[in-house]
């Protein structure tokens, strides 16, 4: 019994770790930092390929969701925030990590990161608090690949 409950902890560990893995780091966004500058200071147009990382196949993938516009997406974006309990409130980290597995959900295969990072963090012009872009900092200076 005890190495069953042994190898069942190191299953789930190794789970959570290959989770942990697989998600959202805005350090996968290979967006140049002048497009994403670019993309947050600019008014929303509603189109939705002006969010850095959506081409023509994420728009087919969002729009089979009821998703057609910038608009929409943060909606979605917006109600992935909640829902906060007594005992839990959504935190930002978690709030981007749902984002991300929604877009991963839908069938978009590549850019979430940077997708993911670009509307949390135009969303976080709208509501200051909602993104902390602090809350990914490491000692790791390493490029993105």
């Amino acid at each position: 019994r005890h190495c069953f409950a042994l190898s069942c902890s190191l299953l789930t560990d190794s789970i959570l770790i290959s989770k942990m893995a697989d998600g959202y780091d805005p350090k996968k966004s290979k967006v140049s930092d002048d497009r994403m500058e670019t993309w947050r200071t600019e008014p929303v147009s509603g189109n939705l390929q002006d969010v850095p990382g959506i081409g023509p196949a994420a728009v087919v993938k969002l729009a089979a969701n009821e998703i057609t516009n910038t608009y929409q997406l943060f909606g979605k974006y917006l109600m992935l925030k909640g829902p906060d309990t007594e005992e839990h409130a959504v935190d930002c980290v978690e709030h981007a990590e749902k984002f991300w597995h929604f877009l991963k959900g839908i069938g978009i295969v590549s850019h979430r990161s940077a997708i993911v990072k670009a509307i949390s963090e135009k969303a976080a012009g709208f509501f200051p608090g909602i993104y902390d872009a602090n809350m990914y900092d490491d000692d790791d200076d390493e490029e993105d690949e």
